[in-house]
């Protein structure tokens, strides 16, 4: 993905022009004066304000027109209602990037939004790139720049790119990394994104050296299918962490089917992330505690991990914690409990966890370090050092340092305790070296390792593009109204996508009923068919095993009856009778189109158990085969089909091309909603599409 015009004007401006600058110390327009001032950014920096003199030594202007050059970047502090104005000054200037900081704009209102509007039109017209509205802009340690308004001082130099949708968010997490010693290369603070978005940053902060990292705070997606793209690629060169909120399902609507009911909004973001590459986090601590071990830490090349610790307590809770993060105990080499056994007293434990004792002295924290640092078989490292009994924290620090600069091998270093680990708590900071306050916390560090490094060596697989050839097919689901797709376009497309069915029979009344079944043989399934009922044996439409034309004449005459009870209004045109298969299992098989994030495929555990069990996962289509396998193996329905127990494998192999299918027939045509087949039944070979629907936007 190409880097958008004009983002270099805006990240590093040559020479910036404040309108709104203000004398008054409580106006924002004084605040982004001291911060390009003291900033130290070393390019050209111009005032215009309603005032003559001067602030901070710099001549305030008042035009536009008198300025001896066209500056790079404008930043505007103004009322809402004077920006479109000041906006078309710039324009008319030639200035190829502005930021607007003020508020008052969409988020307020009407009034506002047709504003923000205006602002846009006149960017557009002249080619000119906007940052904002409502957004406290931007910040650079290294050129070094500062257009935001916040209280100095500037954060920490780092390598963290930080994109965020909410300034308070921002200037917080800033104001928090810093007490820990952590800093930022560049902080984009995005506000109402009337132009530009996350998707327009991610190519260039992926490609600067400056940056060995990307954090994110997102609230929503504009454009959710190009953020995606966008992603994925800078993924491929950078971690890149995301803080997603909105967790709650609270604004969900609701949906039909059993696939848009599961759907939620929080399950569909999560699959989407792990498509682009994507680390998601639960909070601002987690986010800003992960990006600094990218940012220090070497790679993980694997997961196995070795804990050393001087006390077997913190060791229980180490080992707990690796392996929820998907990391297991590293096995040693025989040379490694070899050094171990002459270095440690008798009682000591060699095999991982290795538990020094208590006494263990710093010199031998460090012998046993380097001891594990140097077996093949360890890819990364959880030392714990809790308040040592006989020695200050700050010794064993001052022991393991030379190990560790450079650091060989992932470390996560748990200092445990207060006030009796500060100071050497302080000396790991100070050499950028990161360090945890519980084991928990350095697991899942390793963990997100682990992830990223999976990610970044698992081949680019392309799907398996999978088209519907038949252009009549094609023209037809185009021509479709919206809504539910009627039953013979549906079985059509089924065959496209080579997922089998076994055929329906309308019978309206007791003699088709009686007839069809005899035609069908035994044992039949009966279904109420309706076009207001989806959800069949919500209601008793659905009777198994029947076995005799006398038993599927009594089923249809009580079925009827029940249904008509319940929804009175429904039309009710008879009921499908289909030949009964077993030995297999039930599945579901969905997909859907979120409106900003694209097409996803859903499987699970089908049939009546859809939602009771909720054995469900979602995935980005479309899938290669690879990525399929990985779905399925995420749930309990889909690792069954391997077998297990006493029960033989299904046809997963059947399943995998249905899913596929799906998936590319999902990316590639726009208008589906929803699609659903459950039940999808899979025997021993072969599988049919018991039930399915389909709806068009």
């Amino acid at each position: 993905m190409s880097i958008a015009p004009g983002l270099l004007s805006l990240l590093s401006p040559r020479s910036i022009v404040l309108i709104g600058a203000s004398t008054h110390p409580e106006k924002l327009g004084y605040g982004i004066a001291r911060n390009l001032v003291q900033s130290g950014y070393p390019g050209r920096i111009y005032f215009l304000s309603q005032r003559s003199g001067e602030l901070f030594g710099h001549p305030l202007y008042r035009h536009l027109a008198e300025l001896p050059e066209t500056p790079d970047l404008a930043i505007l502090s103004l009322a809402a209602e004077q920006t479109p104005a000041a906006l078309n000054a710039c324009a008319e200037k030639g200035i190829p990037a502005a930021i607007i900081v003020s508020s008052g704009f969409r988020e307020s209102g009407q009034d506002g939004a047709a504003l923000e509007r205006a602002c846009l039109e006149i960017a557009h017209a002249a080619g000119m790139r906007l940052l904002g509205p409502n957004c406290i802009g931007i910040l650079d340690t290294h050129l070094p720049l500062d257009t935001t308004f916040l209280q100095p001082p500037m954060p920490l130099k780092g390598k963290i790119a930080f994109l965020s949708q909410s300034g308070a968010f921002c200037a917080a997490l800033m104001d928090w990394a810093r007490q820990q010693g952590i800093g930022f290369s560049r902080v984009i603070s995005l506000g109402n994104q009337a132009d530009l978005k996350e998707s327009d940053f991610l190519p260039l902060l992926s490609q600067q050296p400056e940056n060995k990292v990307i954090v994110l705070y997102l609230e929503s997606l504009k454009d959710g299918e190009r953020f995606l793209l966008a992603a994925r690629e800078a993924s491929r060169r950078l971690p890149l962490l995301v803080l997603k909120a909105g967790r709650s399902p609270g604004g969900q609507k609701a949906a039909a089917s059993h696939t848009g009911a599961l759907a939620t909004d929080d399950a569909l973001f999560d699959a989407a992330f792990e498509w682009a590459g994507i680390l998601r986090v639960a909070d601002g601590e987690q986010l800003i505690r992960c990006a600094h071990a990218f940012e220090a830490l070497p790679p993980l090349a694997g997961r196995r991990i070795a804990i050393l610790t001087n006390a077997g307590g913190p060791a229980v809770l180490a080992a707990d914690a690796l392996e929820r993060h998907g990391l297991q105990l590293a096995t040693f080499q025989p040379q490694t409990l070899q050094a171990l056994q002459a270095l440690l007293p008798p009682a000591a434990a060699l095999h991982n966890p290795v538990d020094m004792l208590a006494s263990a002295s710093p010199q031998t924290y460090a012998q046993a370090l380097a001891v594990l640092l140097a077996d093949p078989g360890v890819d990364g490292l959880l030392v714990i050092i809790p308040p040592p009994p006989m020695y200050p924290a700050e010794a064993v620090s001052e022991a393991l340092l030379p190990l560790i600069q450079p650091m060989p091998k992932p470390l996560g270093i748990v200092l445990m305790g207060g006030d009796q680990v500060a100071e050497a708590r302080r000396r790991f900071l100070q050499t950028g070296i990161p360090v945890y306050s519980f084991p928990e916390q350095a697991a899942e560090v390793l963990g997100m390792l682990a992830r990223r490094q999976e990610h970044i060596t698992r081949p680019e697989l392309p799907a398996m593009a999978h088209s519907l050839a038949d252009p009549e097919l094609i023209a037809a689901l185009e021509a479709a109204p919206s809504g539910w797709v009627e039953a013979g376009l549906l079985a059509r497309l089924l065959e496209s996508l080579q997922i089998p069915t076994l055929p329906l029979r309308l019978a309206r009344h007791a003699a088709e009923v009686r007839e069809q079944a005899r035609q069908i043989g035994f044992p039949l399934v009966m279904k109420i068919a309706s076009p207001h009922i989806l959800h069949k044996s919500e209601l008793g439409g659905v009777v198994l095993n029947i076995q005799s034309e006398e038993m599927a004449v009594q089923a249809f005459e009580q079925m009827m009856a029940r249904v008509r009870a319940q929804m009175p209004q429904a039309v009710l045109e008879g009921v499908f009778l289909q030949r009964q298969v077993s030995g297999g299992r039930e599945v579901i098989l969905g997909g859907l189109r979120q409106a900003s994030l694209g097409p996803f495929v859903l499987f699970g555990s089908g049939g009546v158990e859809v939602e009771a069990r909720r054995d469900i996962a979602f995935a980005y289509a479309p899938l290669s085969l690879d990525q399929a396998e990985a779905l399925l193996r995420r749930t309990w329905a889909g690792r069954s089909l391997w077998g297990f127990r006493d029960q033989p494998p299904l046809d997963h192999r059947a399943v995998l091309r249905a899913l596929v299918n799906l998936s590319s027939f999902l990316a590639e045509f726009r208008r589906v909603a929803e699609f659903e087949i459950n039940p999808l039944y899979v025997l021993p070979q072969g599988m049919y599409a018991l039930d399915a629907r389909l709806r068009l936007e």
